[in-house]
């Protein structure tokens, strides 16, 4: 069974990748024009497609590593990386900005009905850092229950997510640009520190510390 430290560290991760108060100006910004309810409706059924992404990966991401002959130890360096990356550009504001060139080249090449799926759910929500995300804890979630939890973890971000997407317009009024500014920094810094120790943990795994 996972440590509380173990379920702590996931929560912290998926939350931090996902970053649901950095996602909701861009969904104000991807919905802009909509009804109350047809914001909720895209924003619902992103969840869930983005829900039923990261999952698929929570179950087979390792069996897919292992068939392609990479070592779990080889991916958590790979993926801390990448986290490590993704931090980077929080903590300098540059995925704010690619996440709102994201959303305006969807407006004018998707119709406004397929939003949902691209680019609310794949890439903005269950994009590369949150996929790797994913892969790497299941790594560390080997039994049947043990992945059970992982994906309640998962169900539990992505309830989050849908919470704050419902009130983005509020919460983008009441953090403001200095407040998102320094909240997606002070995120950043986590997930740098997070993507740091699977980096650490892969060496280990890698070279039988």
């Amino acid at each position: 069974m996972p440590t509380p430290d173990m379920l702590v560290n996931a929560l912290t991760t998926m939350l931090v990748t996902l970053d649901p108060p950095g996602l909701a100006p861009v969904f104000l910004g991807l919905t802009v024009g909509m009804t109350a309810v047809q914001r909720r409706q895209v924003a619902f059924r992103g969840s869930i497609i983005a829900f039923g992404i990261l999952a698929v990966f929570a179950l087979f991401g390792s069996s897919v590593l292992g068939l392609l002959g990479i070592s779990i130890g080889a991916f958590r360096i790979a993926g801390g990386l990448l986290l490590f990356w993704i931090s980077f550009e929080m903590v300098f504001e540059r995925r704010q900005e690619r996440k709102e060139k994201t959303s305006k080249a969807a407006i004018t090449i998707d119709h406004i009905q397929n939003i949902s799926v691209f680019p609310l759910a794949l890439p903005l929500i269950a994009g590369p850092g949150a996929i790797s995300a994913t892969v790497l804890l299941s790594g560390t979630f080997p039994g049947p229950l043990d992945r059970a939890l992982l994906i309640g973890i998962i169900a539990l971000i992505m309830a989050v997510l849908y919470a704050t997407l419902l009130i983005a317009e509020q919460l983008d009024r009441f953090l403001g640009v200095t407040g998102r500014a320094i909240l997606t920094r002070l995120l950043g810094v986590i997930l740098a520190a997070l993507s740091v120790q699977f980096v650490l943990d892969g060496i280990r795994s890698a070279f039988n510390l």
